[in-house]
């Protein structure tokens, strides 16, 4: 294909060399490999709209990314060789801050830490935060949606943005940055872009939420004998912190073990181990010793009637941050034991004992000897449900063997208890398929109306969200 007249479309980069595309067409994960005929990596808006005019044109099917850090390949072309990839990754300009409006206006290529930065800067706090931070763009956060450790409190990316600039398939520009709380004017075009992973239009800028920089941030690291426990004790968190409980985290002890074995810094807080932990996190307003004070009479009460066995407490920053290391080096340590089997679902929180126990007994059964690693974002619903070989299990073949049969049964468990298969990683082609056997026929065709309407040729992202 002559990309001639591509090439003078725009300002920025395009690569066309195998060489040069290669770190664009590989996921994160290493999973998905895929083939384009070129990667584009516009300069502003105007040029992205300018590439999107030209593909519409010749009928060229576009995947956008942005720091390529999903988890679920929804952001890697396909084999076929006949996409562009489009990188927002020079899209990098923090734009405006208002900090009297606490809104920040920033590019879809502004990584998540350089957007936290720049609040920070400003006095004020942007909360999303996630492991790959430095590395992820906050396009790609709005495009999947994106979660992290304080939704309890502030709430997901589609929480955070008041609105967007985006470039539809035909390569037209809607300005829809407005700063604004409330806009009752009609159909929320923001939130049909926030969640489709790239498939209807290709966010440009974001204009994003901000909030007061909390005065102190203490942490506890809680011994609990099971789920159940860890669910009365979020309960009593929340009536007795209130807003100032940011954070809950359950994480079950084979967690620990992992980041015990892989991290060499990493040690157990405790005098005697737990089968399951819960990580707290309270931010105060006022001050640290509001902040302490709080916990320990959560602490207190939860002793007292036993959904708790023995806590440690932050007492400084380095220990705050020791006692996040070991939730957030848990994914890491779970790689570098080998092969994995992830599971990123929603449940109601009421739901998340029942389900725990009843899957637990059910692998158990069926699969024997295989280590459950669970944690996640109690607070919201969200866990990780991962498997990982039984000690000293070097069969690697049959492990993988055992994806699809797990997958099922997490799954259809997942599913009876009123939860959904994909919490924050997004569809992609990881479970694009799987989500079919768990839609209605209605929700599928009011999507695919959906798809059909913004992006009548398949242009935007094939193959990836819908089956």
């Amino acid at each position: 294909m002559d990309l001639s007249r591509l090439r003078a479309a725009f300002s920025g980069r395009l690569l066309v060399e195998a060489d040069e595309m290669a770190p664009w067409l590989t996921d994160w994960r290493r999973k998905w490999t895929g083939r384009a005929i070129a990667v584009a990596q516009p300069d502003t808006a105007a040029d992205v709209a300018a590439v999107m005019r030209w593909c519409h044109e010749q009928r060229v099917p576009v995947v956008p990314q942005g720091g390529n850090t999903g988890l679920s390949g929804g952001a890697t072309p396909d084999q076929s060789g006949a996409a562009l990839v489009l990188s927002l990754s020079r899209l990098n300009r923090v734009r405006r801050i208002d900090a009297a409006n606490n809104s920040l206006e920033v590019e879809a290529g502004v990584t998540l830490l350089q957007v936290q930065q720049a609040a920070r800067e400003a006095g004020r706090l942007f909360p999303l935060s996630l492991a790959a931070e430095g590395t992820c763009t906050i396009g790609g956060n709005l495009a999947s949606n994106a979660g992290g450790v304080q939704v309890l409190r502030y709430g997901n990316a589609r929480d955070l943005c008041l609105g967007l600039e985006v470039v539809t398939p035909a390569g037209e520009l809607w300005h829809g940055l407005r700063g604004l709380r409330k806009d009752n004017t009609g159909y929320s075009l923001r939130d049909l872009y926030i969640g489709s992973e790239g498939t209807l239009g290709i966010i440009t800028a974001a204009s994003l939420k901000l909030f007061p920089l909390p005065a102190a941030q203490v942490a506890a690291f809680i011994a609990v004998p099971s789920p159940a426990a860890a669910i009365e004790l979020l309960q009593r968190a929340q009536q007795q912190l209130g807003p100032t409980l940011t954070a809950f985290e359950l994480i079950g002890d084979t967690c620990i073990r992992l980041v015990e074995k892989h991290v060499d810094a990493a040690r157990l807080p405790l005098a005697d181990r737990s089968p399951w932990y819960v990580l707290i996190e309270v931010s105060e307003t006022r001050d640290e010793a509001s902040a302490n004070e709080a916990l320990e009479a959560l602490l207190g009460s939860a002793f007292e009637n036993e959904i708790a066995t023995d806590a440690a407490l932050s007492q400084s920053l380095s220990q705050f941050e020791a006692l996040w290391a070991l939730r957030e080096d848990i994914s890491e340590s779970q790689g570098a034991e080998g092969r994995t089997i992830k599971h990123d679902i929603s449940l109601p929180i009421s739901a998340i004992a029942e389900f725990v126990e009843q899957t637990d007994a059910a692998i158990e059964k069926q699969f024997p000897g295989l280590r459950r690693v669970v944690f996640g974002h109690a607070g919201d619903g969200n866990l990780h449900y991962n498997l990982s070989p039984a000690d000293g299990d070097t069969d690697e073949a049959r492990f993988v063997a055992l994806e699809a049969p797990i997958n099922r049964l997490v799954h259809d468990a997942v599913v009876s208890f009123g939860g959904s298969i994909s919490a924050e990683h997004g569809l992609g082609v990881l479970r694009r398929d799987e989500s079919a056997r768990y839609k209605s026929e209605v929700e599928l065709a009011l999507m695919r109306t959906l798809k059909a309407a913004l992006d009548p040729h398949h242009l935007m992202n094939p193959g990836k969200l819908l089956p």
